[in-house]
């Protein structure tokens, strides 16, 4: 083992108070509104925090201080895009959601298009989360399989586990409260490791802005323009946007989160509010990686870093003292775990609501829909599993393929969507048309072009936006 008795016991005490808390604070979701939704009574500012901790997973913990690490700051023209788009949602897409009594974001397109085009879309989000997930479950368990040498199949296993049983028990409610306690932690611990590298640094701040700057490690745009450079300023600001409005404005995982809040209002202003908190997060992880791109210019390590993502791992490991390790290594877990609770639950709740329940046709009582809701979270628990097992035969980054990942269908969805919110015309079948055609069309995209992930969304809602409004000139909608 890699780890002293003292670090692996703050780890552990961790785990387990995540556990303990998540149970605690959920012990009352006795009804699927409080295990899906926390009751509707969620505050603003905890669901602000809970979904920057959602969209904070090991991947931005790990791999964006490994960006700046080998590249640049360029990166920080993305969330300049996600800033501007959730504005846009919070005033043309949240109304929607709380017109009625809703559960899921594809309720909305069961009633503007029919219940087909709800479960198509429901079962895209519910692919593409267990796979995207499942990837940053695999990215969290090199640095378990570092610290301790296990296997890492049997670290993915550990950290897979542990999150579904706190999600299991406590629904929505566990996961945004233990959100709450993983955001202060991931960022005390990259506070921590951040200070700890201009202490050793010689010279501290000023050296290691000299090396970066010297490096090219300090430049934030890129002016230029190359479809296949996702970091780029247009990519950053009209593809983040777009990312942002897929993401933020019809993916589950989010929608669910303003749909537990008091009222509309509450949930404009958390949404609002958190594109700038995680501007500022990524701009943290940023400069922390031009800290470790400074620290092994100095102390160069015995051996060439093989890939990004490990880099910030190994320094966690290998250089942090007794008790700030298991501080770290707590905020790497913590960074993994707030976002595949949020999946878990969310894919279940989907699966629930836009899948069995409009197939069976019929009401099942409340304790019924609760237990499948439950069952389901650790179905999709262990589905994620098995791909972050299989996640070791990545070569590319991670970061990339869960973005892919990610751009390739919620540009279809989004598509739906605008059809639903900008026409009258389109119907079921021509929503339909445009949903298969997109998905084609992205499919193409994703596997034969090198069109960078940050277009995929603005691309395939185009695409599905386009098909289905000419395709309601052949099916136009009917009459109701």
């Amino acid at each position: 083992m890699n780890v002293g008795v003292i670090d692996l016991a703050i780890l552990l005490v961790y785990l387990g108070g995540v556990v303990a808390l998540g149970t605690w604070v959920g012990r009352h979701a006795t009804s699927a509104t409080d295990y899906m939704l926390g009751g509707r009574n969620l505050p603003w500012w905890l669901i602000l925090v809970s979904i920057v901790a959602t969209e904070t997973s090991t991947v931005t913990f790990l791999s964006i201080p490994g960006f700046a690490y080998t590249r640049d700051l360029t990166w920080l023209q993305i969330p300049l895009g996600f800033v501007i788009g959730r504005y846009i949602i919070a005033y043309l897409l949240l109304p929607r959601y709380f017109a009625g009594n809703i559960f899921t974001a594809y309720e909305v397109l069961r009633d503007r298009f029919g219940g087909i085009t709800q479960r198509a879309a429901s079962i895209l989000f519910i692919l593409t989360r267990s796979l995207a997930d499942g990837l940053r479950l695999f990215l969290s368990s090199i640095v378990l399989q570092e610290m301790t040498g296990l296997a890492l199949h049997w670290a993915v296993i550990a950290i897979g586990l542990t999150t579904i049983l706190y999600t299991f028990f406590g629904g929505l409610k566990a996961v945004v409260w233990t959100d709450l306690v993983q955001f202060t932690v991931y960022m005390a611990g990259g506070g921590v490791a951040f200070a700890l590298i201009l202490q050793r640094l010689p010279d501290g701040w000023g050296q290691m802005i000299e090396i970066g700057d010297a490096a090219g490690r300090l430049r934030v745009f890129d002016l230029g323009f190359d479809a296949t450079n996702p970091y780029g300023l247009w990519a950053g600001l009209l593809g983040g946007v777009f990312v942002s409005f897929g993401s933020h404005g019809v993916d589950q995982l989010m929608v669910q989160r303003y749909l537990g809040a008091r009222n509309l209002p509450d949930a404009r202003r958390a949404l609002s509010l958190s594109g700038f908190v995680v501007f500022a997060q990524f701009a943290f992880f940023l400069l922390l990686g031009v800290g470790l791109f400074a620290f092994y210019q100095v102390f160069p390590p015995a051996e060439a870093f093989e890939r990004a993502d490990r880099i910030f791992a190994h320094f966690i490991v290998n250089e942090m003292p007794t008790g700030l390790l298991g501080l770290l290594l707590g905020a790497v877990f913590a960074a993994a775990m707030s976002t595949l609770s949020s999946s878990l639950n969310s894919c279940a709740t989907s699966a629930v609501n836009d899948i069995y329940l409009p197939l069976a046709g019929r009401t099942i009582s409340n304790e019924r829909q609760l237990r499948l809701t439950r069952t389901l979270t650790v179905v999709f628990g262990l589905v994620q599993i098995v791909v972050g097992i299989a996640g070791q035969r990545l070569v590319a980054s991670a970061v990339s393929s869960i973005l892919g990942i990610a751009g390739f269908t919620i540009g279809i969805v989004l598509g739906i969507f605008f059809l639903g919110l900008f026409t009258q015309r389109v119907g079921q079948r021509a929503a339909l048309a445009g949903m298969v055609v997109g998905f084609s069309g992205m499919t193409a995209v994703f596997f034969a072009t090198p069109l960078a992930w940050t277009w995929f969304a603005l691309v395939g809602s185009t695409a599905t936006f386009g098909v289905g409004l000419a395709a309601s000139y052949i099916w136009p909608r009917r009459a109701v």
